[in-house]
C-alpha cells in the first residue's frame, strides 16, 4: 500500500514565489524605521547642550527658560519619532510573517505582488490602488507605506527642534560677553532708577510680596503704580528653582488663577509685558513671559518666542505675567 505523498507546490510557482519573497525583502528594507541618532554620535547631541547650557546658567545665576522650553519640544519630537519607530518595525514584521506563510503554502496575495513589484515612489503614489484592497495583507501593506511617511516626518521635525535648541544656545554664548556685563552693571546698581511712588494698595500684596529683592520690588512698584494691579501680585516662593525661590520674579496677576482673563485684562497683561521689555536695561529687567511666549533681554533679537505646552492655563502664564529680574 503506497503511502499519499505531500503536496508540495510546483517548482514554477516556487521559483515566482521565490522571486517576490526577494523583491518583498528589499521592499521591507526600505521601510526601515528611520530611527532617531544615538547623543555620543549625534552633532546635536540634547546631552552637550544641556551641559552648555548649564555653564550659561552657572554663570548668568539664573535660569534659561528659553532653553528649558526648547529642550521640552525636542524631547517631545524624539519621543514621536521613537514611538512610531517601535510601531513601524512591528508593522515589518507583521507584513514578513504573512509573505511568509504566504511562500509556504504556494500562494501570493496579489496585492504583495503588485506591491513588491513597483518601485517605492509609484506604490507611495498609487493611493487608489490601496484604497480598492480589501485582503487583510493589503491593509497591512499600507498601513506600514503610511507609518513609514509619519516616520519620516516625525524625523524632519525631531531634527528641526533639536537645531533650534543648538541655535538658541549659539545665540546665548554669542552674547555671554555682553549678558555678564550687564549682570555687573546690575550688581553694582541694586535699586534702579524707577517712576514708582513704593506704595501699593494692600490689594496688590499677594504671596511672598515682602520677599522681592530691592530690583524686583522696584520693578514690581513701578508697574503696580503705572497700570495698577487687578489682583494681587505674588513674588518670592520658596524652595523654587527658578528665580521666584530668591525673589528675583514677581507674578503680575490678570485673572484669579487658572482661568483666562478678560479681554481687558488679557489687554492690560500685554501693555504691562511690553512695557517690561521696552524699558528692560533701565530697570533691569531679565526675561517677560505671557501668554506662552517669551521675551529674554540675554536674546533680545529673538523677540517673543513661543514656549513648549505646559498643559495648564497657569503653567502656560495665560493667567498672569512673569517678569524676572537680574
Amino acid at each position: 500500500m503506497s503511502r499519499s505523498a505531500v503536496s508540495s507546490p510546483p517548482s514554477s510557482v516556487r521559483r515566482r514565489g521565490a522571486v517576490v519573497l526577494t523583491a518583498l525583502a528589499v521592499f521591507l528594507l526600505a521601510f526601515s524605521s528611520p530611527g532617531y541618532a544615538d547623543p555620543e554620535e549625534d552633532e546635536l547631541s540634547l546631552d552637550e547642550l544641556n551641559e552648555r547650557a548649564q555653564a550659561l546658567e552657572e554663570e548668568y545665576n539664573a535660569e534659561l527658560v528659553q532653553y528649558t522650553s526648547a529642550k521640552e519640544e525636542a524631547e517631545k519630537a524624539a519621543d514621536e519619532v521613537e514611538r512610531l519607530a517601535d510601531e513601524l518595525e512591528e508593522a515589518r514584521e507583521d507584513v514578513a510573517l504573512i509573505a511568509a506563510s504566504q511562500y509556504k503554502s504556494g500562494s501570493f496575495d496579489p496585492v504583495i505582488e503588485i506591491m513588491v513589484s513597483s518601485s517605492p515612489e509609484q506604490m507611495l503614489s498609487d493611493a487608489a490602488l490601496l484604497g480598492q484592497v480589501s485582503h487583510i495583507s493589503g491593509a497591512r501593506v499600507a498601513n506600514l507605506t503610511q507609518l513609514k511617511e509619519e516616520a519620516d516626518q516625525a524625523k524632519e521635525e525631531a531634527d528641526a527642534k533639536l537645531a533650534e535648541a543648538k541655535d538658541l544656545i549659539e545665540d546665548l554664548e554669542a552674547q555671554r560677553d555682553e549678558v555678564l556685563e550687564k549682570i555687573e552693571k546690575y550688581e553694582s546698581q541694586q535699586v534702579p532708577a524707577t517712576t514708582g511712588t513704593g506704595s501699593v494698595p494692600d490689594s496688590a500684596r499677594g504671596w511672598g510680596f515682602d520677599g522681592a529683592t530691592p530690583r524686583m520690588a522696584a520693578i514690581r512698584d513701578e508697574i503696580i503704580s503705572t497700570f495698577g494691579a487687578p489682583y494681587p501680585v505674588g513674588c518670592l516662593r520658596p524652595g523654587d528653582s527658578g528665580e521666584h525661590g530668591s525673589g528675583r520674579a514677581c507674578d503680575f496677576m490678570m485673572s484669579p488663577g487658572g482661568v483666562m482673563p478678560t479681554a481687558a485684562n488679557r489687554d492690560l497683561g500685554w501693555r504691562i509685558a511690553e512695557y517690561a521689555k521696552a524699558n528692560a536695561d533701565r530697570l533691569g529687567v531679565m526675561y517677560v513671559i505671557w501668554e506662552q511666549k517669551i521675551w529674554d533681554s540675554r536674546n533680545p533679537g529673538a523677540g517673543w518666542k513661543p514656549m513648549s505646552d505646559r498643559g495648564s492655563i497657569t503653567q502656560n502664564h495665560y493667567d498672569h505675567v512673569h517678569i524676572s529680574s537680574y
